[in-house]
């Protein structure tokens, strides 16, 4: 049971049943941070908003789904872990193995990945006041100052739907079940993926 309204298609306020309809479009099912986030039409636009954003800049997919479940990880949402862990293995088709070690907050072995997750890990735990050696290695793993702009409005879309789940008790969608960390082999392959 969530302490806020988890809406459906039909209960949602009028004003979010287009962005409801249009996620149940996008995914096949009702996300529950969707049915969430519709009690607000105006955090909603927001949310979709945003990702719509964030898909526009030069963080690519994993880049972003790497941002995505470092956030998650560290503001302990298990919702996001697991849908952006989906993401990243069926989408940015990356190697199971190191979507697992993201989830762990672990190495994954591919350096981009790995700068993004620590550069995501400073911002969060200095609220942006990075040191400039982190700054610095960043910039030394290839990405630009716009880059670490979007690492910023990236986290800033983790932190929405983070929190939003957190504050709703927002369960995990069977569909998502699949992608928690518990749910996951060893080398991060979902034990039973539909």
């Amino acid at each position: 049971m969530t302490r806020l309204t988890l809406h459906t298609e039909a209960t949602a306020p009028e004003a979010s049943r287009p962005l409801v309809q249009r996620a149940i479009a996008n995914n096949g099912f009702l996300p529950n941070l969707i049915g969430i986030l519709a009690n607000s039409p105006q955090a909603l636009e927001t949310y979709l908003g945003v990702a719509q954003a964030t898909a526009r800049g030069e963080l690519t997919l994993a880049e972003r789904e790497t941002l995505q479940i470092t956030a998650a990880r560290i503001h302990g949402c298990d919702f996001c872990v697991a849908g952006h862990t989906a993401a990243a293995l069926k989408q940015a088709k990356l190697p199971a193995e190191a979507v697992g070690k993201l989830q762990r907050g672990e190495a994954s072995g591919e350096a981009r990945l790995d700068a993004v997750r620590l550069f995501t890990e400073a911002v969060i735990a200095t609220r942006g006041k990075v040191p400039d050696d982190a700054l610095a290695a960043f910039r030394g793993a290839g990405f630009s100052e716009r880059q670490a702009l979007e690492v910023v409005l990236g986290v800033s879309l983790a932190t929405l739907c983070n929190f939003a789940n957190s504050l709703a008790g927002s369960p995990v969608n069977a569909q998502l079940q699949p992608y928690l960390p518990e749910n996951l082999q060893r080398d991060g392959a979902p034990a039973h993926a539909g």
